[in-house]
């Protein structure tokens, strides 16, 4: 066989075509279980997601305004 698999209850020892993997499994629940998420990193993305929408939607606006300005004084000569 190409790819054997042997696996070790103690420490789940896995070895794949020659090349020993270890894997502690407590230690990746215990990171996984570190991980925390601050509340006010997330309101601070959000805030300055929402002033880019307003900035857009500002330049849009006023985009649009002075095209209707310069056909209306084109329109009026």
């Amino acid at each position: 066989m190409s790819s054997e698999q042997v696996t070790n209850k103690n420490n789940q020892q896995f070895i794949i075509d020659g090349e020993d993997l270890s894997i502690d499994l407590e230690h990746n629940i215990e990171k996984k279980k570190s991980i925390k998420v601050d509340i006010n990193v997330l309101m601070d993305k959000v805030r300055e997601e929402k002033k880019k929408e307003k900035k857009e939607n500002l330049i849009f606006v006023s985009l649009i305004a002075s095209v209707v300005l310069i056909t209306g004084a084109i329109a009026s000569f």
